[in-house]
């Protein structure tokens, strides 16, 4: 089960679309809406460090980050020390992930994800912007809004939560080197996870 597994996400997977974003150049200026209807901006955003998680509820390989308590944990670790971070879901009305207002609301309560906001993106605008192909595809901004990270959550292509445990956590990576203010490295590896669902 588990090579099938592998197997499903070596064929979901896809790097990054040449040019779409590069990392060490300023990030897609977006403005959107959450999962309230209030307006985000990366320019609002100036000053602090943000970290975009492309998600879908119904993706195992979101799944199993969650299930294991890591993706959470992330997320309130990076509250803790001023970054924001924005769970981002592109999937389409009547495609697998897709959530209304509401229905965020209630995946919070049920997963005890605790990112700072939820950006809906039904339209599929942000996640062309960045060209995010997977759930989860993860990016992150630093303070003076350059692009340092993007690609993969991890180094394990696994739907295990115990996988989710062990392995080598990129985001956590680079938010260090950034805490320390050193070079982030990787900058970029490829992501994996299920395509995301746009229209």
């Amino acid at each position: 089960m588990r090579g099938f597994a592998l197997l499903l996400a070596t064929l979901m997977a896809s790097p990054l679309a040449a040019g779409a974003v590069d990392t060490g150049r300023p990030a897609p200026a977006f403005s959107t809406l959450d999962a309230q209807g209030k307006p985000v901006t990366l320019a609002s955003l100036r000053g602090k460090v943000v970290v975009l998680e492309w998600t879908n509820d119904g993706c195992p390989f979101v799944g199993h980050m969650y299930a294991s308590g890591v993706m959470q944990h992330l997320q309130r670790q990076a509250a803790a020390d001023g970054v924001v971070w924005l769970s981002v879901i592109s999937s389409a009305p009547g495609r697998q992930g897709y959530l209304t207002g509401p229905e965020v609301a209630a995946w919070k309560g049920r997963t005890g994800a605790a990112p700072a906001d939820v950006i809906l993106d039904p339209a599929g605008k942000l996640g062309r912007q960045f060209d995010a192909r997977t759930t989860p595809d993860m990016f992150v901004i630093d303070r003076s809004g350059l692009l340092v990270y993007a690609g993969a959550i991890d180094d394990t292509l696994s739907t295990r939560p115990e996988d989710a445990m062990t392995a080598r956590n990129y985001i956590v990576l680079a938010l260090q080197a950034l805490k320390a203010g050193r070079p982030v490295s990787p900058a970029v590896t490829k992501s994996y996870g299920c395509s995301v669902k746009y229209q």
